[in-house]
């Protein structure tokens, strides 16, 4: 699994959310989440977007993208 797949299932989890609310919330069919989440496909700008507002997150921590600065 790559990160994003490892932090968004991780994320959800933590939530305490369904997979079947968060496709609902993305309005798209659950089993395009679930693709999601193992890694086999990618949301779009937008879906990150509404996934990182759903569960009140930043983009980074979302991606599972590490941040060290500069």
């Amino acid at each position: 699994m790559s990160k994003f797949s490892d932090s968004l299932k991780e994320i959800r989890k933590s939530s305490g959310k369904k997979q079947r609310e968060v496709a609902e919330y993305l309005e798209i069919n659950i089993r395009t989440y679930q693709y999601y989440e193992g890694g086999q496909n990618e949301p779009s700008i937008p879906q990150l977007i509404k996934l990182a507002d759903l569960f009140m997150v930043s983009l980074d921590e979302l991606v599972g993208r590490d941040w060290i600065g500069r």
